[in-house]
């Protein structure tokens, strides 16, 4: 049910005489569940809505619209709580956090809608029957599911919820239904790995193309893993046989369907893929093909200039050999300008967690004062800030890395272009 805010003037809604108050309960006879519904009819010619006015009357009226015209109507809430996640997983990065961070923190979000709308990738352990059907009858497409197995049993032991095993059911019935999906492992050395990861993978891509990526990230493991599942972390001779399995299995399937997080790459000590191996890169918010894209932007980006200023690139320990080439490449094409490369290891963490984007602004701070070097700024991608903020993991501001550190901070927009310009102008 949508409780009506108001009308907007011009709006079919208002010609209908709804009001403020009213109560917007069924479309074509199935339930108004969210402004999901509401957004998916209003796109549509014809359709009946069912309207249950403040005086307690329900009427059902049949809508004739033209492509250009619009119900016009505004809720009291879209109705988009999050839903959580029900599941224990062996692996649960957010079992891992320590305590007195942002709330949002240890939010675990499981909510096919926010798939749907924001890329976040869901299991569907909490998905009833009416949540599959309003899917395919929605169309809410694509959608980015965490597979992780597709044996069902095995899933059942590694999400530690008996009702994890219809993984296999649900992508049959989404495919069949029309619905594209992008999937991901995350790759639980010892579990899911091997024979299984054999098997995940020739499973999804019977649906292709309607499945048409399986991602395979590596578990991240802070210090914070007292009295959790023991899982090994991945070295550099495992990372190599990773690679070598997504490339046969790629070469099987004659599509590049298996794609690997760039941090396999960064581990085994080998480069990334090449840029066109990644498509439309419809994996890289999970740390697929960033490399390779940035690589291509900054590389079409280079050009002559002159800027006088000496720089510290800040970045994690897995991507600090690539960091470091980038740098020393802009300085071939920039004259005047110097670079070095600090690799910060994460100690908020843990050192086996070596990306990026999860340094905290302590670890930043402690490692650029020991590192004591003489530079005029520091350089560091957005993806170590919350999103639209200036806040690190651990609460520090940007502000303060500067008072701490004594320079100039510049944050770049995670771009090789946005790279480029930040060692070039001011």
């Amino acid at each position: 049910m949508l409780k009506i805010r108001s009308t907007e003037k011009n709006g079919i809604g208002r010609e209908l005489g709804l009001k403020r108050g009213d109560e917007l309960l069924c479309f074509d006879g199935h339930p108004a569940v969210d402004i999901l519904d509401y957004l998916y009819y209003d796109a549509k010619n014809e359709f009946s809505i069912t309207v249950r006015q403040t005086n307690g009357d329900v009427s059902t009226c049949e809508i004739e619209k033209d492509d250009d015209e619009r119900l016009g109507i505004n809720f009291e809430s879209d109705n988009l709580a999050i839903r959580t996640c029900r599941n224990n997983c062996v692996f649960c990065f957010v079992d891992q956090m320590p305590r007195g961070m942002r709330d949002t923190l240890y939010v675990k979000d499981d909510d096919y809608r926010q798939s749907f709308l924001c890329g976040n990738f869901v299991t569907l352990t909490n998905a009833e029957e009416e949540d599959i059907e309003r899917i395919i009858r929605l169309n809410l497409s694509p959608l980015y599911v965490s597979v992780h197995t597709m044996n069902g049993e095995l899933r059942k032991k590694m999400l530690r919820n008996r009702f994890a095993g219809r993984i296999a059911d649900y992508v049959k019935r989404l495919a069949e239904g029309g619905i594209t999906m992008h999937t991901q492992i995350v790759l639980a050395r010892g579990y899911n790995d091997g024979k299984e990861l054999d098997y995940s993978a020739r499973e999804l891509f019977k649906f292709y193309p309607r499945v048409q990526t399986m991602a395979v990230v590596p578990v991240g493991m802070t210090k914070f893993r007292e009295n959790l599942t023991h899982i090994d972390d991945i070295d550099k001779e495992y990372a190599k046989e990773v690679i070598d399995q997504a490339r046969r299995l790629n070469k099987e399937f004659g599509v590049n369907f298996v794609q690997l997080g760039d941090e396999f790459y960064f581990r085994a000590g080998e480069a990334v893929e090449e840029y066109e191996f990644y498509g439309a890169f419809p994996q890289i918010e999970n740390g697929i093909g960033t490399t390779a894209k940035f690589d291509r932007e900054l590389k079409i980006s280079l050009e002559e200039r002159e800027y006088h200023r000496s720089f510290l690139l800040i970045c994690g320990t897995s991507a600090a050999e690539y960091i470091r080439g980038a740098g020393k490449l802009v300085e071939k094409y920039v004259k005047g300008i110097k670079t070095e490369t600090l690799a910060v290891k994460n100690k908020f963490f843990g050192e086996s967690v070596n990306c990026t984007g999860l340094l905290t602004g302590g670890d930043i701070a402690a490692a650029v004062k020991d590192y004591g070097g003489d530079y005029d700024c520091l350089v560091m991608p957005r993806h170590v800030l919350k999103e639209n903020t200036d806040l690190f993991l651990d609460g520090m501001t940007v502000g303060r890395l500067k008072d701490i550190v004594g320079k100039e901070v510049r944050i770049t927009d995670g771009t090789g272009e946005g790279f480029f310009r930040s060692l070039s102008e001011d």
